[in-house]
Formats: C-alpha cells, sequence, structure tokens
C-alpha cells in the first residue's frame, strides 16, 4: 500500500513567556529555508549546530515540544498516539493537520484530512448547527450536494436534531463535540485525525464514536487517534507510538506492545495499590486496606498475560470479631461493571494482624483489555454495607507475544470469554 503520512525528523520550538516578538523578515527566512531543507537561520549557532540531533535542547527562552519525530503511515492503517501530559501529542496533530509548521523537519501528506483537535474546531459561533456543517464541508473540499446527501446521517448521528438550527455558540461542550465528530467522520476524509476531545462525551457516546472509527477503518481510511484510554487504542488501532517529552519513546509497533511497556513505566501500576482512608465509603469495624492483582508466579503485577491465572488479593483488617462477613470484587471495564465475585460468608475474628481474601479469575476468562477493580465487604443479615472503594485498583489482560494457537480478532472477540455448552443433533422440524 502507498505511504499516506510521512513524518521526518519533525521538531517544533515554542518561545517561552512571550508572544509575536518575531519579525517579519525572519519568518520568511525561516520558510525559505525550511522549502530548501536547510537549518532555521535564526537559530543561535549553538542550537544550530544540534538541530539535526535527537538531543535537541531547552533553554531559558524556548521549549522543544517535538524532538527528533519521524514515522510512515500507509493508507487504511490505524495509529495511536499514546503519551503523558505534555509529551507532544497535539503538537505533533496540530502539525499534520497544518494549524502550525514545524520548526525544523518536514511532513508529506497525500489526501484530504479531517481534524478534531479541540472542542468546536472549525466551527464559527454565530452560525447554526446545520450551517457549520456545509461551512465544514466546504473546508475539507466537499461540494453542496456531497454534503447534502450526508446531512440527515449527521444530524441523526450527532442527536442534535433540536438545535440544528440554534447557533453553535448556545451548545454545550459536550453537543459541540458530538456534532464535530459527526461532521468530521460522515463526510469520507480520507484521513482522520482524533485528538481527545472525545473525553468530553459520554460513555455511550464515546462507545458509538469508537464503533464509528472501525467502521471508517474498516473502508480503508487512514485514522490518526489520540487518547489516554489505552483500552481503547489496544482494541482500536493496529499499531502505536509513544511520545515522552516531545521525542519517540517507543517507535511505531504493535500497539499491544506499545501499551504494555507504557503501563509498566506508571509509578502506581505496581499491581499493588494501598488504599488511602479518603477513598472508604464507610467506615466500620472491618476495613480492606490494600488491593493486588498476582499474576501466575503469584507476585503483584500490573499487566497479566491472556490464558494465564489472575489471583486478586484483598488485604483486610478487623478490629472487632464478627460473622456472616462477606467480600466482593466488581471488575469493570470502560466504565461498565462486567461481573461481580462475592465470596462465602464467614467470621472474622479480631486481631492486629491482617488478613489476605483471595479470589482466583480462571484461565482465559478476560479478553485482552483494561480492567478496573470495585472492592467492597458487607455483612449478612441485612447486607449491612461495612466497606465499599470504587476503582481501587486497574490491570491489563495483555495478549502481547501470546500464540494462542488460533486466530481471532481482538476488537471483535468482546471483553469476557463465557463458556458455553455446544451441541450437534438432527433438527425435529416443527411438525
Amino acid at each position: 500500500m502507498s505511504s499516506v503520512i510521512r513524518v521526518e525528523n519533525l521538531g517544533k520550538r515554542y518561545r517561552l513567556g512571550t508572544i509575536g516578538r518575531t519579525a517579519l523578515h525572519e519568518d520568511v527566512s525561516r520558510w525559505w529555508a525550511r522549502m530548501r531543507g536547510q537549518p532555521d537561520p535564526t537559530l543561535r549557532i549553538d542550537q544550530a549546530a544540534r538541530t539535526g540531533a535527537a538531543g535537541l535542547r531547552d533553554d531559558d527562552e524556548h521549549v522543544w515540544a517535538l524532538r527528533d519525530v519521524s514515522f510512515e503511515l500507509k493508507q487504511g492503517e490505524v495509529l495511536g498516539i499514546i503519551g503523558r501530559n505534555g509529551a507532544g501529542k497535539s503538537t505533533l496533530l496540530k502539525i499534520l493537520s497544518r494549524v502550525t509548521a514545524p520548526t525544523l523537519g518536514c511532513v508529506k501528506i497525500k489526501g484530504r484530512i479531517a481534524s478534531l483537535l479541540e472542542v468546536g474546531t472549525g466551527f464559527h459561533p454565530e452560525l447554526t448547527g446545520r450551517e457549520n456543517i456545509y461551512l465544514n464541508g466546504a473546508i475539507l473540499g466537499m461540494r453542496r450536494n456531497e454534503i447534502r446527501a450526508k446531512l440527515d446521517e449527521i444530524i441523526d448521528f450527532s442527536g442534535c436534531e433540536k438545535f440544528i438550527d440554534t447557533p453553535v455558540k448556545r451548545y454545550s461542550s459536550g453537543m459541540h463535540v458530538r456534532l464535530a465528530f459527526a461532521v468530521a467522520a460522515h463526510l469520507e476524509p480520507e484521513i482522520l485525525i482524533v485528538d481527545e476531545v472525545l473525553a468530553v462525551g459520554d460513555a455511550s457516546f464515546q462507545a458509538k464514536c469508537l464503533g464509528k472509527m472501525s467502521e471508517v477503518a474498516s473502508a480503508g481510511r487512514t485514522i490518526l487517534f489520540v487518547s489516554h484510554n489505552l483500552a481503547a487504542v489496544q482494541n482500536l488501532c493496529q499499531t502505536a507510538i509513544w511520545l515522552d517529552g516531545g521525542a519517540v519513546a517507543m517507535g511505531k509497533q504493535e500497539s499491544a506492545r506499545i501499551v504494555v511497556a507504557y503501563e509498566r513505566t506508571g509509578r502506581q501500576e505496581s499491581g499493588a495499590v494501598d488504599i488511602l482512608p479518603s477513598q472508604h465509603k464507610a467506615l466500620s469495624a472491618f476495613q480492606i486496606h490494600r488491593v493486588e492483582v498476582l499474576g501466575q508466579e503469584g507476585r503483584p503485577t500490573p499487566v497479566v498475560q491472556w490464558g494465564e491465572r489472575i489471583c486478586i488479593r484483598l488485604v483486610v483488617a478487623c478490629s472487632d470479631s464478627m460473622s456472616g462477613v462477606h467480600t466482593g470484587i466488581g471488575l469493570r471495564s470502560n466504565g461498565v461493571i462486567l461481573s461481580t465475585l462475592l465470596s462465602e460468608d464467614g467470621p472474622y475474628e479480631a486481631s492486629d494482624q491482617s488478613y489476605a481474601v483471595d479470589c482466583e479469575i480462571p484461565p482465559g476468562v478476560l479478553y485482552p483489555g483494561m480492567f478496573e477493580i470495585d472492592v467492597g465487604a458487607s455483612r449478612s443479615p441485612g447486607n449491612v454495607g461495612l466497606d465499599y472503594v470504587k476503582a481501587a485498583c486497574a490491570f491489563r489482560v495483555s495478549d502481547a507475544g501470546f500464540d494462542a494457537g488460533w486466530v481471532y480478532d481482538r476488537r471483535q472477540c468482546g471483553v469476557v470469554r463465557i463458556p458455553g455448552e455446544w451441541r450437534k443433533g438432527v433438527y425435529p422440524g416443527q411438525g
């Protein structure tokens, strides 16, 4: 397949603390040098000597938002870009969308781009939602009859039917995002660029957007997707790039490998979390103090390989003897509770030592993805709540480097593997 995006040694420098101090002749000189593939003539000698290297340094006056970023994207690929806040993700997308120009390097793009970078990008606040659909379509190079053919579909997807003839300056941020995404996804661009703006929408709309992006990708279009939702990146994108401090921390590889490597650098993602006093929703003599996710080897880990056993351990303390206590674990994915696992009722003696309560999940039940754990405890009779902590811990089930011996598409498998019984027989008929 042909290359639609080629990024070579891209760098972007911003001046700190000042706006518009560059003279016009400096802008022209910088543009002319870039057109000829030469370094920025406005840089100091010591800076110019380092412009071709990945080791570009910040100084008291400037900061490099991007440093020597290079990658290539072919037609039909879906690329995820991950990294912490300030890593340079949004700056990269703005350069690709031609919102801002690079300081160094070059970008070669083949095809029409639709970008969704910020809430209300490209919208005129005084125009109605309907008029902004036509405006955005015209910016993308669409003819009026092409936009008209998609108009009803765009309005229906956005859910803004009642307000489509209202000026968008009166829209909420969520309505802005709904309409902007509907326009960008339905006007059939060759390249779709989506930043983290989908986080503004509710859970159902985010799921709807991810489904639409999967549909766009299956039609052979190219997508660049920036998100902090690692499960969405892994499920939607075949490949990913990890940016850190403006540089490429991990180049273009399979998204699962990138996500696993990124997770392992997280300070809180050790597979063991101590619960703070402020996290408890109830106060009683029975408290959950720690949650651990144990892998195959019995050690805490934030990433469990698909097909391995998973043990979730609750470390609890009991300052008063009581009976009829049962603990519970709620497994959550993308904000949705998948299942609740409850222990048998049992007695607990008052003790200065902590108890370890383990819940084992059989191998292969959870498909690859990100999972959150809610934990709690209650007492019978009456199911009296003793403790509850929402999103106490998180872990990921990964299939990176795992050969299951059969072919599957993790984007279609779902979240939980339900063991069903299959039988084959002669159909008895309806007579």
